[in-house]
């Protein structure tokens, strides 16, 4: 079955969504120029609200590695996510920290060095269009990767099923697809497991 992740949680209200859903993973912004940056404090509330059945994921961009291994020691996130330029030394330095998982974002594009994604030290790559850009890219590229990966980068309900139908990732991964005017949006989010849980969408 294809796992889901829904990024970019700021409100309590919203764990107590995602507790319904019974999903995989949430995401915690803490890269301070995202408009859904939560600080520590605020995370670690909804962590302690969040369902023992869900992972938290922690989204930086270049942070320091003792900060994010504090976060994961603190269990106020259970996985670490990357989004800047963090390079394999970084990610074998973090995990002279933590046992936890590591995700490493990379921004597919045709000039991508596929080999590099394939043999990145991280425990998972995702493959996204670009920071929190709220667009799709050529899915097609994704064949390239043999790993399992995350996909992110402009899903939302009308084309998740055909991501998974047609790319099978291990993961998808929406932020902006479940939003309305910036804020996360309930129906949205139903709707959007919903589409991804469909029985067509799993393996038999």
């Amino acid at each position: 079955m294809t796992k889901i992740k829904l990024c970019g949680l700021t409100r309590l209200s919203d764990i107590e969504e995602a507790n319904k859903l019974g999903i995989d993973y949430i995401g915690f912004v803490f890269s301070k120029k995202s408009k859904r940056y939560v600080n520590h404090q605020t995370a670690k509330e909804m962590k302690n609200a969040l369902s023992h059945k869900t992972q938290a994921v922690g989204v930086f961009v270049d942070e320091p590695v003792e900060n994010v291994a504090a976060l994961l020691k603190d269990g106020i996130i259970d996985v670490a996510q990357l989004h800047g330029s963090e390079d394999d030394d970084y990610i074998i330095n973090l995990k002279k920290h933590t046992n936890k998982p590591i995700i490493k974002a990379f921004r597919i594009e045709n000039t991508c060095d596929f080999a590099y994604i394939e043999k990145c030290k991280a425990d998972y790559v995702l493959l996204d269009s670009g920071a929190g850009s709220g667009e799709t890219f050529n899915w097609d590229i994704c064949r390239r990767v043999k790993r399992p990966f995350f996909l992110a980068g402009g899903l939302n309900v009308g084309n998740v099923e055909i991501a998974i139908r047609d790319i099978q990732p291990f993961a998808v991964d929406v932020s902006s697809g479940i939003e309305t005017d910036g804020v996360k949006d309930y129906r949205k989010m139903t709707a959007f497991v919903d589409a991804v849980r469909k029985e067509k969408n799993y393996d038999e």
